[in-house]
């Protein structure tokens, strides 16, 4: 009993030599905002020390009641911006008992709309950069101040020195390729060490890849910085590409501040000492049987039992998220967002997500990974209509997993081409299969040459499927070249020649193989038919023809003829007429018995 006396004096000590102190603000989220904005008033979260009994005061703006969390580390306040207050500096005071802080706080101007915010669509081609193994535009960051020793090219889970810089140096190669549009990894500033928590082979990693936020307002150091990303933006838009920046709303990293210390009891689904894990039965959120307490696990765990997993049932936790959200894109301009795991945050937070981001930015569009292969999972995560938990989730877009691994196993390891035409003819169950983004591999998967059976014969035969069939096609940055790379990490190689000391430089053709160059050429003829011809991006499909090894479809007035077969064949259609192939690789059809027969050479794709 005595001891527990002096604790509790010692506690009561501590707490009142808190209060004696004044308070110190670190950091301010979001920063600034504008005026004229949707969102208004904003709520900032305010980090810093003995802010216990605080009050924030907005002397030009006008500020709402403040909440303080209990460890007087954070504080809430809603601030409403007058729609005619012109852009420039606006700080509030925080004011305690012991003192005053200054609290800084811009008003914005808002960025030009036209060329901006544009979203993406089935006339677009998209490409997915890894920053980090891209290409090194700027050397002075490759090992940053704030995080020193995390740069090793030789290790596959180290920083390897790519940029936003060197994104943006490398946008020419990507118009001269035909891309109109690229997928950058988050840019968020990650992980600042050496990560000891998530280790394989008995090595700590780092958070290369972007997915391990420690501060959602900030980009990371090794990749540039806000002006830089602007930048970058400002010059894909010049060239006519735009830009779709990948969000993570459904975890932080394990070192993120707020794991030691939330903003609110409620941030995470528990501690990092106490919280469920993630089981991954994604199959229960669609299970219209499934009980809350099976779906738990998969809402609310802990990734590989180690990443916080954050509460968007906590309002705070959802507004913070959906102001970062528009915050990015405010001061950007992007044109789109790849949303991480779509399945894992609850389907009422997206719902209200969506709307937010469709009010402020009507044509801004967003694309969600469900990472699944069954087509009927998809189509419960596709937005456009309410399931049977009544909730619309209002997402524009989601990627076509069910169709990239009936690809992978058709022209890579060589299985029957009919089971991607019986594949497509799920798209019954989708309410715009249109809508979906089609691939041949991205960062989570081995890379298509990684495929047991695989060749460029198959690689090339797999974009003539990918960049004439419905949908929106993605490229993975280096399989235009024929990159190899098995599973994670080996599959995020760095593109050859994005480093001064690379012994070939593939971002120009004198560096590339005769064989990187065949399907490199093949890829670029691909897109300018694209571009071309608006039946091959909006047209209907046809099923002509499907046997085990030969599939024809139409797109509008295009038709596409495609022997996965190690033979040539002759395949006869019901047709009055074809002309020539467009990629010159079958000879011209010829009419017999009131139809066309055409001979497509072995392992082929023709465009007719």
């Amino acid at each position: 009993m005595k001891r527990a006396r002096l604790c509790g004096l010692a506690a009561s000590l501590l707490s009142a030599a808190a209060a004696a102190q004044p308070p110190v603000v670190e950091k301010v989220d979001p920063p600034n905002w504008w005026a004229a904005h949707s969102i208004n008033p904003v709520r900032l979260l305010i980090k810093g020390r003995n802010l216990a009994g605080a009050r924030v005061e907005c002397p030009r703006l006008a500020c709402g009641a403040t909440r303080v969390n209990a460890a007087g580390t954070y504080a809430f306040v809603d601030v409403t911006i007058p729609r005619a207050r012109t852009a420039g500096d606006y700080p509030l005071v925080l004011r305690t008992p012991a003192g005053t802080a200054r609290v800084p706080f811009t008003v914005s101007a808002p960025l030009a709309r036209a060329g901006r915010f544009a979203g993406f669509g089935h006339d677009d081609v998209i490409y997915l950069i890894m920053p980090d193994r891209f290409a090194d535009g700027d050397p002075s960051n490759d090992d940053p101040a704030a995080s020193r020793g995390l740069l090793n090219r030789a290790e596959g889970r180290r920083y390897h020195g790519g940029d936003l810089a060197g994104v943006r140096a490398k946008l020419p190669y990507l118009k001269d390729l035909g891309v109109t549009a690229i997928w950058l990894n988050p840019i968020y500033d990650n992980t600042n060490v050496l990560d000891t928590k998530e280790v394989y082979d008995g090595k700590a990693t780092t958070a290369y890849h972007g997915y391990h936020a420690i501060d959602y307002y900030a980009v990371d150091e090794h990749f540039g910085d806000v002006a830089e990303f602007k930048r970058l933006v400002d010059a894909a838009h010049a060239q006519g590409i735009k830009v779709i920046l990948d969000m993570v709303a459904n975890h932080t990293s394990a070192y993120h501040p707020w794991v030691a210390d939330p903003p609110t009891p409620t941030w995470y689904h528990g501690t990092a000492a106490r919280h469920p894990n993630n089981t991954w039965q994604t199959w229960t959120l669609a299970d219209p049987y499934a009980t809350p307490d099976m779906r738990r696990a998969t809402l609310d765990g802990w990734f590989i039992d180690i990443l916080p997993d954050l509460n968007q049932d906590d309002p705070d936790v959802a507004r913070y998220i959906t102001q970062n959200t528009l915050w990015w894109v405010g001061v950007s301009g992007i044109d789109g967002i790849r949303q991480d795991t779509w399945p894992y945050v609850p389907r009422t937070f997206w719902r209200d997500w969506m709307t937010a981001i469709n009010r402020e930015y009507p044509a801004l569009r967003v694309v969600g990974e469900v990472f699944d292969g069954d087509p009927a999972m998809i189509a419960f995560f596709q937005g456009g209509r309410p399931q049977f938990d009544g909730v619309d989730d209002k997402v524009q877009s989601l990627f076509d997993f069910p169709l990239y691994y009936a690809v992978r196993s058709a022209f890579a390891s060589g299985r029957p081409v009919r089971d991607v035409a019986q594949l497509l003819s799920h798209d019954r169950m989708y309410r715009d299969p249109s809508s979906l983004v089609t691939f041949l591999g991205l960062h989570d998967v081995s890379r298509f040459m990684n495929e047991r059976g695989a060749t460029t014969e198959g690689l090339e035969l797999a974009y003539t499927f990918l960049l004439t069939a419905r949908g929106t096609p993605l490229l993975y940055y280096g399989d235009e070249i024929a990159l190899p790379g098995g599973n994670d990490p080996d599959n995020r190689r760095d593109f050859p020649g994005g480093w001064p000391d690379d012994s070939a430089n593939a971002f120009e053709r004198a560096g590339r193989s005769a064989g990187q160059q065949a399907v490199w050429a093949h890829v670029q003829k691909l897109l300018r038919l694209r571009a071309a011809r608006p039946d091959l991006r909006r047209g209907p499909t046809q099923h002509l023809f499907a046997s085990e090894q030969q599939y024809v479809y139409r797109r509008g007035s295009s038709v596409v003829a495609l022997n996965n077969d190690t033979k040539s064949v002759e395949i006869r259609l019901p047709l009055p007429s074809l002309p020539g192939d467009a990629l010159g690789l079958c000879p011209a059809p010829r009419a017999e018995g009131g139809g066309v027969v055409i001979t497509v050479p072995r392992r082929t794709g023709c465009v007719f």
